[in-house]
C-alpha cells in the first residue's frame, strides 16, 4: 500500500475522472480520488490522492487555485467556453485596455456567481450537466465566490488572457461570461491552464506518459509527495508517546495555544517524536483542547 498525491498535468480532452481511473487501475489501488474538477478541455494541475492521502481532499479544495485563462471578446456560447455552440455576438472593436482592466478590477473580492448549466453541481440529486444535454434549463442558486487576484496579463483583441488566483468554488467560464456582459460584447473562455492548485504547481508536474512511464519501470512512488504535502501551510506539532497514544484512540489532547498555534482555524499538524505525520488536530476553544479530525496510521 502507497499513500501519497501525484501533481498530474491533465492534458486536453481528458477527463479528470478518466485521469483518475487509470492511476487506480496502474497502481491497483482502491482507494484513489481527485481534488477539484478540471473540464475535459481544461488542462494543467490536477492533483491525484492515493490511499490514506484520499482523506486529505477536503482540505486539499480549501487551498487557492491559479489560472491562466484565454477569453475571447465578441462571441457567447450556451456553455461558456469553446465546447458550446454561439448564442451572442457582438462589437468589441471599440473597448479599450482601461475599459478592460476597470471591468476586470470588479470581479477582484469576494463575488456572486450563478453555476453554468454545464457543471457538476447537482439539482434534485442530477448533475446540472445531464439535464443541459437534455435541453433542461433550471434556475440556480447564485453562490459566493473569491478572487484573491486578477491580472491582466496578454491584451490582442479579441483575445485577452488573464491569470486569477481564486478560491473554491470559482468557475472561470462563468467569469469570462460575466464579464463579456459586463463590456456588451459577450465573451467566452477560449482556453484554460491551472498553474497551481495549492502547494502543487505545473512547473513540477508529471505528464500522464511520464505517470505511465513511471508505473512500467516501478518507480512511481518516487513520484508520489507526502500526505502532509497538502496542509503544511498549517501550524506543527510534535507530540510525546502518551499524546500520541490519546490521539491515535481520537481523544482530545492539551497543549498551550502556541505549541499548536491559532492560525489556519485553529488547525495544526501533528508529528510522533520519529517525525512520522500523525494527524490533523483542531482546536475547541470551548473546552481549550486540541481534538483528533483526521487520524493517520
Amino acid at each position: 500500500m502507497v499513500d501519497g498525491i501525484l501533481n498530474i498535468n491533465k492534458p486536453a480532452g481528458m477527463t479528470s475522472f478518466r485521469v483518475v481511473a487509470l492511476v487506480r487501475r496502474l497502481s491497483g489501488e482502491r482507494r484513489v480520488g481527485h481534488a477539484g474538477t478540471l473540464d475535459p478541455d481544461a488542462t494543467g494541475v490536477l492533483p491525484v490522492c492515493l490511499g490514506q492521502a484520499t482523506r486529505i481532499v477536503e482540505f486539499l479544495m480549501d487551498t487557492t487555485k491559479t489560472y491562466r485563462a484565454d477569453i475571447e471578446l465578441g462571441i457567447a456560447t450556451d456553455t461558456g467556453d469553446a465546447s458550446g455552440q454561439t448564442i451572442q455576438k457582438g462589437d468589441f472593436s471599440g473597448i479599450s485596455r482601461e475599459a478592460l482592466e476597470s471591468a476586470l478590477a470588479f470581479f477582484c473580492g469576494s463575488i456572486r456567481q450563478t453555476p453554468p448549466m454545464y457543471s457538476a453541481v447537482k439539482y434534485r440529486g442530477r448533475p446540472l450537466y445531464q439535464l443541459a444535454r437534455a435541453g433542461i434549463t433550471v434556475e440556480r442558486k447564485s453562490r459566493l465566490a473569491k478572487i484573491h487576484n486578477l491580472e491582466l496579463v496578454e491584451w490582442q483583441l479579441p483575445i485577452v488572457t488573464i491569470e486569477v488566483v481564486c478560491g473554491r468554488g470559482t468557475y472561470i467560464r462563468t467569469l469570462a461570461d460575466d464579464l463579456g456582459q459586463m463590456l456588451g460584447c459577450g465573451a467566452y473562455l477560449k482556453s484554460l491552464v491551472r498553474l497551481r492548485y495549492g502547494p502543487f504547481d505545473i512547473k513540477d508536474a508529471v505528464s500522464i506518459s511520464q505517470v505511465e512511464e513511471a508505473f512500467q519501470s516501478s518507480s512511481w512512488p518516487c513520484l508520489l509527495y507526502p500526505v502532509d504535502s497538502a496542509v503544511l501551510h498549517w501550524p506543527a506539532i510534535v507530540v510525546d508517546a502518551q499524546a500520541e497514544h490519546n490521539i491515535r484512540h481520537g481523544r482530545p489532547v492539551t497543549f498551550t495555544r502556541d505549541a499548536g498555534g491559532e492560525a489556519a482555524g485553529n488547525r495544526c499538524r501533528a508529528y510522533t517524536l520519529d517525525g512520522c505525520f500523525l494527524g490533523v488536530l483542531r482546536f475547541n476553544g470551548g473546552k481549550s483542547e486540541w481534538e483528533p479530525e483526521k487520524v493517520f496510521f
